[in-house]
């Protein structure tokens, strides 16, 4: 199933429900919606892109990031949306990586983008731009290409500990299942509802559109384009009805600013918080501002929107006797999966023992591309290995315990160590490094990297903050350097990143 027919649909059922907003003002009907997705697709198909091709968005938050979305699929096409946020040299490799044909993006991307895009590329349109505002004149696509479920559809980069991000392949019927695992779990959408993207469009709340064209919905974007907590709330109480996903640091934010400002969310609907651990006084606060708006959806990009759910009844139950044990967890397998933890060896754990976590189901990844050695390292006996560790209780109810790999979440995006590792190494006065992640108030994690120079040189913070701005992400670069005489490590000399966390916090 293409989801452009649910675009379609919805246009041919509803086609004056109001469908994008810019802020608070409506620029797009379904109607508008469906028109401008067709005639991009037409132009896609006029440049010969189609099934097997792939698309990038390099894109801040914007409504045309639907628009292109959907003309992309409308074609037949497989999307790659990129995180902005990205260094223009990490976006140039994903885009070599996936064999990119053309790039859609916003002028800030456009711009950081230029003196490194790959030569595959053949193009890159720019929203707001007359080349982009000229795709709506295209001649459009009658109907969306057919799909089948086993069609790539969403192309999705995320960082392995290798320093090398993979690209999850997301097909039609993975995305069918995490439809019909978050109506079957949570709610089904109407009209009147509309979902708010703070977050990026590029990974977690990009995933949510599914569930608002499907009943005609509103697809509301900040003017910002990001993440401000008071045009947020302003947001909801003018556009009312809001759902939106937030990483638990945004909520803490939002719960922070709402009670400096005395606001209780008016207008907001539904909260679903992912992305990273959320601490339990975090949303008992949260829950004390703001009321039972809160829902938890726990997954990743191998296996989106899909592995467990904690819905409101649970969030809002104080009255079972474990009720802070759940509140703590991540909640039960969804409908559509089958949960398990387990051992090295894949055996399963006692309840209560803590041990990797495994899903299966049809919402799991159809692989990395490109990367069979790593598809077969996650995917082993038709079970994904999250990484996560976890345990389960009695009841099927899922705790997460510390990460089998050392990833750092901060502000709701993930850095892996290994990666600013690497770049500082490549650093002369660097001899050796390890990152770690030191609790924020603000952010969850801040990256800190913990440093032995070489001998008989000192360090140079700006050297080393330059060396990352000139490469990587800023939010992947160290707040803090620690310079240390050597690094803890055991018999075997691997570094002991658990005695570094406990030295970056003390200090």
């Amino acid at each position: 199933m293409n989801p452009a027919e649910w675009l379609r649909r919805a246009a041919a059922t509803a086609p004056d429900n109001p469908a994008l907003y810019r802020g608070a003002e409506c620029v797009a009907d379904y109607a508008g919606f469906a028109a401008r997705a067709a005639a991009i697709g037409g132009a896609l198909a006029a440049r010969g892109i189609g099934p097997g091709d792939r698309v990038a968005v390099l894109m801040k938050n914007c409504t045309e990031y639907l628009e292109v979305l959907y003309g992309i699929w409308w074609v037949g096409a497989t999307a790659i949306p990129i995180n902005a946020k990205l260094h223009g040299k990490e976006a140039a490799w994903i885009l070599e990586n996936a064999g990119a044909r053309l790039v859609f993006a916003t002028a800030d991307t456009a711009e950081a983008l230029a003196p490194v895009c790959p030569d595959g590329v053949e193009k890159v349109i720019v929203a707001g731009t007359s080349g982009y505002i000229a795709l709506y004149e295209a001649t459009p696509l009658g109907n969306p290409v057919e799909m089948d479920r086993d069609q790539m559809l969403w192309l999705f980069y995320t960082s392995g500990t290798t320093g090398r991000p993979k690209g999850v392949m997301i097909t039609a019927g993975n995305v069918l299942a995490m439809v019909a695992g978050y109506n079957a779990d949570l709610r089904s959408h109407v009209p009147e509802d509309a979902a708010l993207y703070a977050a990026p469009m590029s990974h977690g709340a990009g995933f949510y559109n599914f569930l608002f064209v499907i009943p005609a919905a509103r697809h509301v974007v900040p003017v910002s384009g990001g993440f401000d907590v008071g045009e947020v709330l302003d947001l909801a109480t003018e556009v009312r009805r809001v759902s939106m996903f937030a990483a638990p640091t945004m909520v803490k934010r939002m719960t922070d600013h709402a009670r400096a400002h005395g606001r209780d969310g008016d207008g907001l609907d539904l909260l679903i918080y992912a992305g990273g651990p959320m601490y339990l006084a975090d949303i008992l606060e949260a829950c004390d501002q703001f009321g039972d708006r809160f829902a938890q959806i726990y997954g990743q990009g191998e296996c989106p929107m899909g592995i467990t759910v904690l819905p409101q009844a649970y969030v809002r139950d104080r009255d079972h006797p474990r009720w802070q044990e759940r509140l703590s967890g991540v909640g039960y397998q969804q409908t559509v999966s089958r949960v398990r933890v387990v051992d090295a060896a894949g055996r399963d754990l006692p309840l209560g023992a803590v041990g990797e976590i495994v899903v299966q189901g049809p919402a799991v990844m159809q692989g990395y591309w490109r990367n069979p050695q790593a598809t077969a390292d996650t995917i082993r006996d038709g079970w994904l290995w999250t990484g996560d560790m976890g345990a389960l209780d009695a009841d099927g109810f899922l705790t997460l315990h510390d990460r089998s790999k050392d990833m750092i979440v901060s502000g709701g995006s993930n850095v892996y160590p290994r990666e600013v590792e690497e770049l500082l190494l490549t650093h002369p006065d660097v001899a050796e490094v390890a990152v770690v992640g030191r609790p924020h108030a603000d952010w969850g994690e801040e990256v800190v990297a913990c440093i032995v120079p070489v001998a008989g040189q000192g360090l140079d913070p700006a050297a080393l903050d330059a060396l990352c701005r000139d490469n990587i992400a800023r939010f992947k670069a160290p707040k803090a350097y620690v310079v240390m005489e050597t690094l803890p490590k055991n018999n075997y000399g691997k570094v002991l990143k658990t005695d570094l966390r406990i030295v970056v916090q003390d200090g």
